[in-house]
């Protein structure tokens, strides 16, 4: 072997080692690759970074969002966040097959391509899907657990990491919501974040559902308030907040038990509920989740119907037919006076955007948006 045939055998050789250790840090390397995604995300001026040190300003997406309406809303409501849902199929209440719908996932890349460069933070969920949308993921109870959590950690957050999270720099991923029949399954919940952060390198959160107490003091209603104080103390204390960077709730309290409200009547709600004369006071329950766990708090879901008695089941947008635009504007305003300035509060995710027509009662009333603009701009 000549001088000249030796020295392009290294050369190849080094060519090779080169293209092959460039493969292994960006394609297989989750650590190498996400300490880039976090580089060029912070270059692009996105805000949602490992510092929590800016307000979340989002707004979940309906699971049928429509691209362009999607851009239009953001610049409407001038947010920095949208929180991006991915369906996953799942036949019943009690099955542990999950699947990943291909028409959303598609959808979803579409609209981070035209996302790219405007510095739009993304919370990616994957958003359960029960019985084709019939059934609340609250009620979801799987027979065979076992089979779900891994059935999860494999076809739904793997996947969503490395097709959606990883080549889209996707800023947080929520990797469930409102799962209340399964918390209490808190070291496989430990298990499934551990396996999350091995492959993603992004914030994670879980979105706990809303809960509810009583202030009674008569002996007829003694059991059932102890009931309520059990299951806010168990939740208060999952360790699966200990695991997470920030704590997401999706905050749909029930209120008051009023049609219409005056901002002021809604304030003082939030600091001791009149719904059922419960006197539940909710925004010091929600900062023992900071207190305990010293995360910041977000609210993942944050929603009032169109309606006259929008605050008396935030959840439910069939409780009146009666259109009120201002009473869905107060609400919004309520919660903005009663948290947005506390150093523990994170910001919130509106509910919903994407679309508009007449069966969506949450999209927001023109009184709404000036409400909405109003967050985090004093």
């Amino acid at each position: 072997m000549d001088k000249e045939d030796l020295m392009w055998r290294i050369a190849a050789g080094s060519i090779f080692l080169i293209v092959f250790l460039s493969y292994y840090f960006i394609k297989i390397n989750y650590t190498g690759i996400g300490m880039i995604n976090n580089y060029l995300n912070k270059r692009e001026g996105k805000t949602l970074t490992e510092k929590l040190d800016k307000k979340i300003k989002s707004g979940n997406l309906s699971t049928d969002y429509e691209v362009d309406k999607t851009l239009e809303d953001i610049e409407l409501l001038e947010l920095n966040t949208i929180n991006l849902p991915i369906v996953i199929n799942i036949s019943d209440l009690n099955s542990s097959d999950v699947r990943i719908d291909n028409n959303s996932l598609q959808r979803a890349k579409w609209l981070l391509d035209k996302l790219k460069g405007k510095g739009i933070n993304v919370i990616l969920e994957p958003y359960p899907w029960i019985a084709n949308g019939s059934k609340y993921e609250t009620e979801y109870n799987p027979t065979d657990t076992n089979a779900f959590f891994n059935n999860w950690k494999n076809n739904v957050l793997k996947p969503l990491i490395d097709d959606i999270a990883i080549p889209y720099r996707v800023d947080a991923l929520n990797i469930a919501t409102g799962f209340n029949n399964l918390e209490k399954y808190e070291a496989e919940f430990s298990d499934m974040i551990d396996f999350t952060r091995k492959y993603y390198k992004g914030l994670i959160t879980y979105r706990t559902s809303y809960w509810t107490t009583a202030n009674w003091d008569d002996e007829a209603t003694k059991e059932q308030v102890a009931k309520l104080d059990e299951i806010y103390d168990k939740k208060l204390n999952n360790s699966i907040f200990s695991k997470v960077d920030f704590i997401s709730i999706a905050a749909y309290f029930e209120l008051t038990d009023n049609d219409i409200n005056s901002v002021d009547n809604l304030e003082n709600a939030l600091i001791s509920s009149i719904r059922y004369n419960r006197n539940q006071e909710i925004k010091e329950q929600i900062q023992n989740f900071n207190d305990k766990w010293q995360k910041p708090i977000f609210f993942g879901e944050l929603g009032f119907p169109r309606t006259t008695k929008a605050s008396v089941e935030p959840w439910n947008p069939y409780l009146s037919n009666s259109i009120n635009n201002q009473e869905q504007a107060n609400g919004f305003e309520a919660y903005k006076n009663v948290f947005e300035d506390e150093p523990w509060f994170l910001g919130f995710s509106y509910f919903a955007i994407g679309k508009e027509d007449d069966e969506k009662m949450y999209y927001p009333s023109d009184e709404t948006v000036d409400v909405i603009k109003q967050w985090f701009n004093d």
